[in-house]
């Protein structure tokens, strides 16, 4: 008898083990196809990272909903962030693929945009990444030390995107004398505006956005590397300065540690503030799921994509961290990205 009790505890305890993993999964599924609106322009970085995704997120998602990617640039990402805020319906069926500017703006910019980034729900993001700034290789500017020589003018693509604060942080924390020509519609526009000659390069355009878009130019040698931005160097670029490191004040790091966190949760993927506990749950769980899934890291290896996710409670973490820095050093920020 003692013997039948220990089979009977043992199978009544695995019994409510599995039933509590069972309901601790998300059960509801999906209503309806997904979209995933992109914050910029087609061919561009963070176009290019979501139509990947969409490619491969549906068939992780009970019921396989189909999942189409809409463009919906404007204001440097601002626009598509204040839909996902104010507009796009809370039941799952709504995504938004960001670049790092949407994300601070509330926190950092002139103006208020009406949403608080640290609401939204953090789906998942794909990879660390560095900003580069660079100029086209037949330009006068070599180095960054050109850039404190000499005006470079710089394609930029709206205010509150990063192609339109960098230069001026930059300016502020190394002396520079970047000149942003804003107003182009986004990452391919600006790279015609380079090869055209209508500017001497862009600051910043990150590595990943690059290395799909126009993978040539750093093989190829056809712009110059002037400068990195984000936590800490690529691995690919040794030789090229780290803007931290070149910072001169415990204040200028603290404020470019801020800027640059975005780095650290590039191709961020988000729901709308609000989502429901399981719904977020379950994209959660198939994000997770996708980016380890053979077929997905094989596509994203041909695009010259380094996959190195970050959780979405990661990515949750990290915007609540940064909402949450001291007001002086969001001050300052504000003061200078403002004039």
């Amino acid at each position: 008898m003692p013997f039948v009790r220990s089979v009977l505890f043992a199978a009544c305890a695995t019994a409510l083990m599995w039933s509590q993993a069972s309901s601790a999964q998300p059960s509801r599924a999906i209503s309806g196809p997904i979209t995933i609106y992109v914050a910029g322009t087609a061919g561009g970085g963070i176009d290019l990272f979501a139509r990947l995704v969409g490619r491969h997120l549906g068939r992780r998602i009970p019921g396989r909903p189909a999942i189409t990617v809409e463009d919906m640039p404007g204001a440097g990402g601002i626009r598509a962030a204040s839909f996902l805020a104010r507009q796009a319906p809370r039941d799952g069926t709504v995504l938004t693929a960001f670049a790092g500017g949407p994300v601070l703006e509330p926190l950092i910019g002139a103006r208020n945009p009406g949403y608080d980034a640290s609401q939204f729900t953090w789906i998942g993001a794909l990879m660390k990444d560095v900003g580069l700034c660079l100029s086209w290789g037949a330009s006068p500017f070599k180095t960054i030390d050109d850039v404190r020589n000499h005006t470079m003018v710089v394609a930029g693509t709206g205010a509150g995107s990063e192609t339109d604060t960098w230069p001026v942080i930059i300016n502020e924390v190394l002396g520079t004398k970047f000149k942003v020509v804003t107003g182009y519609l986004g990452t391919q526009e600006t790279i015609l505006a380079i090869e055209r000659g209508e500017a001497s390069g862009r600051c910043i355009i990150s590595v990943s956005a690059l290395k799909t878009a126009k993978p040539d130019w750093l093989t190829g040698k056809k712009v110059n590397v002037l400068l990195q931005v984000g936590l800490k160097k690529s691995p690919e670029l040794p030789e090229v300065p780290l803007l931290l490191d070149l910072a001169k004040s415990d204040s200028d790091r603290q404020m470019l540690k801020l800027l640059a966190a975005p780095s650290d949760m590039a191709r961020p993927f988000a729901a709308p503030p609000g989502l429901d506990a399981s719904t977020a749950a379950l994209l959660r769980r198939a994000f997770d799921d996708m980016v380890v899934d053979p077929e997905f890291v094989a596509e994203a290896k041909a695009m010259h994509a380094d996959i190195a996710p970050t959780r979405a409670e990661d990515v949750q973490k990290l915007v609540s961290e940064m909402y949450a820095t001291p007001r002086p050093i969001v001050e300052r920020a504000k003061k200078f990205l403002a004039r």
